[in-house]
């Protein structure tokens, strides 16, 4: 009893205490983001009070009152134990099943439960409205896709290679709707994210509601609450509403699964689709997880993929730059004929480009300027952005003479205005005829022909990742073109064997991206090793010590190096399992001593 009187594993911290026995405890996680906190304290219940696991509550806590939740609950009598002072609404952020994968994901993303009960939550006081329900729905016809017909009877993951249809998602959540079971959609963006939830809207009304952080914080709390308490609701939003509780959930569907967009940057670096793979295992509910070219984790995940269509995206055509002469410009010359036939005959044009990674070559032997020791485009400085290594001369000719292939949206416009004229050319809706765009702008082109400008940048990005993630994005610009006839795109590369190239042109992405899986589980790199990075500024001296002495047995440790003020550790192994306990010993020490720390799990960029 003293223990919990003292603050320590089990006891609410030093202050002012009730003296006698209570009917009712409870253990509180205080919104504190500290490992020191994960295991939470006792805290007695008042009168009038009736918390259950999940309740948001507020908290003493040292000389503060704090917000904490629920995750425990206790009949035994206890002695000593400072009490909860209010119940923050009536609606819990979770239950047993969806607090035990919120618990699996602080110890896979090395992170303080807490910042993961927060995710669960809304940003105000969740209270119920009246208990009005919804309208029933009448009949909803099945997907045409056989493997989709029965989702929502039990745990499943099927994935899907190609864009779901909004017709499909319609029909998915409909069904899902009317035998009152609550669908969750996830998309990349909050305008992909708005597009799906205006077209369900239309078709099923008010059971649709949204969330994400472009929506009002007295917005998204409406929508969590009805989420959370009317089953046969339909939530759309973009990652923030993967931890959302669903009540009665029947189907997750997760649009562009494998896109950057899915994954949190700052600490906890969660990624929506691990997250509802293992809620939907938990909670009992099927998942489908979609993309133009599925990632090698959702392989993983499904031995069979479903696909929309016979092709996933339409006719491309290959353009050869190794030919070009010195200084041809960003265009070559069969791209240029074909961009003016194009608007000649009123067609749409999609000019599209990467800013991520620009391709340089030698102007003497035309060869792509690679790094000598990672292989990654190196950039215009003086050595290689991905691994250090300094960069000099061609490698093929010795020439110190180099000229981009790429180039950001105002030069790539600049250029093709002096083939058709300037006031055919503009910004994603503008308009005009040809339309120059990034990444960005795919979800709202349909075009006649896209030209990729530099398809040699991404292939060459500087992380492990870059071919997948290449396919993935040059696929998603093709596919801006559409099918049908007169459709197509033109891909500039001074690499046409690169296997990249060799799947666009097949329009079947999932033997590469099985082939480039087996690559990387040989190099140890996720889905078939586990990576953990650890970035940290303001550390005490000996730190890089303790790091490779507490970890170094158990997995591989590299670095430190700097950057940006910050030093940089890459821990690597089969499995991460237990190094994550460990890591996050370390991490929390650092973190008590002042320092910055960040964690992120399985990284997309390295």
């Amino acid at each position: 009893m003293a223990d919990d009187v003292q603050g320590g594993r089990g006891g609410a911290p030093l202050g002012p205490y009730r003296r006698a026995q209570v009917a009712l405890n409870v253990r509180v996680v205080p919104d504190v983001p500290s490992f020191a906190v994960d295991d939470g304290f006792a805290y007695a219940v008042p009168e009038g009070l009736d918390p259950t696991v999940g309740s948001i509550v507020r908290v003493p806590l040292g000389g503060r009152r704090v917000r904490g939740w629920v995750v425990a609950t206790g009949a035994e009598a206890r002695m000593g134990l400072r009490e909860v002072l209010s119940m923050s609404g009536d609606v819990p952020a979770f239950d047993r099943a969806l607090l035990g994968v919120l618990r699996w994901a602080a110890a896979r993303y090395v992170a303080p439960l807490a910042t993961l009960l927060a995710k669960a939550s809304p940003p105000n006081i969740p209270r119920r409205g009246k208990a009005a329900g919804y309208a029933p729905l009448g009949s909803i016809e099945s997907p045409e896709q056989p493997a989709l017909r029965d989702l929502g009877t039990g745990s499943r993951t099927i994935v899907v290679a190609g864009r779901v249809p909004l017709a499909v998602l319609a029909a998915l959540t409909g069904r899902q709707a009317a035998a009152g079971r609550t669908s969750l959609i996830v998309a990349a963006t909050a305008a992909e994210a708005d597009a799906v939830e205006s077209e369900l809207r239309g078709r099923f009304g008010e059971r649709v509601v949204s969330g994400g952080s472009h929506r009002s914080g007295a917005e998204v709390t409406r929508s969590w609450v009805a989420g959370a308490t009317e089953a046969g609701t339909i939530v759309v939003g973009t990652r923030e509403v993967a931890a959302w509780p669903l009540a009665a959930p029947g189907l997750a569907v997760v649009l562009g699964e494998g896109r950057r967009g899915m994954k949190d940057k700052a600490t906890p670096t969660v990624h929506a689709r691990d997250l509802l793979a293992k809620r939907a295992a938990a909670e009992r509910f099927s998942l489908v997880l979609s993309d133009v070219v599925p990632t090698a984790e959702a392989l993983a995940r499904a031995g069979s993929v479903s696909a929309i269509g016979s092709r996933g995206w339409g006719l491309v055509e290959v353009v050869d730059r190794r030919a070009d002469p010195p200084g041809a410009g960003l265009l070559a010359d069969v791209t240029a004929g074909a961009l003016r036939a194009a608007v000649a005959d009123g067609r749409r044009v999609f000019m599209f480009t990467d800013r991520r990674t620009t391709t340089m070559r030698c102007t003497s032997c035309r060869t792509i300027r690679r790094c000598e020791n990672c292989g990654a485009a190196p950039g215009g400085g003086g050595e290689c952005r991905r691994c250090g290594a300094p960069t000099g001369a061609c490698a093929q000719c010795g020439g110190r003479r180099f000229e981009a292939l790429g180039a950001g949206m105002s030069r790539v416009a600049s250029e093709v205005a002096r083939i058709v004229g300037a006031d055919k050319v503009g910004e994603a809706g503008s308009g005009r005829p040809v339309l120059v765009g990034t990444e960005r702008d795919l979800p709202m082109i349909a075009a006649d022909l896209t030209i990729v400008v530099d398809a040699d940048g991404p292939l060459m990005a500087p992380t492990y990742r870059a071919a997948e993630d290449a396919l993935r994005l040059l696929a998603r610009a093709v596919a801006a073109a559409g099918l049908g006839r007169g459709r197509r795109a033109l891909l500039q590369t001074s690499d046409p064997g690169h296997p990249v190239i060799g799947a666009l042109l097949k329009g079947d992405p999932v033997a590469f991206v099985r082939e480039d899986s087996a690559r990387r589980a040989a190099l140890g790199f996720p889905p078939g090793g586990e990576i953990l990075v650890v970035e940290a500024g303001g550390l005490p001296p000996g730190a890089d010590r303790e790091l490779a002495h507490e970890v170094g047995t158990r997995a591989a440790v590299l670095g430190p190096a700097e950057s940006g003020g910050s030093l940089r550790w890459l821990i690597q192994a089969r499995d991460l399992a237990s190094t994550r306990a460990v890591v996050r010993g370390v991490v929390g020490r650092w973190r008590e001593g002042g320092a910055r720390v960040r964690v992120d799990a399985d990284p997309i960029d390295l």
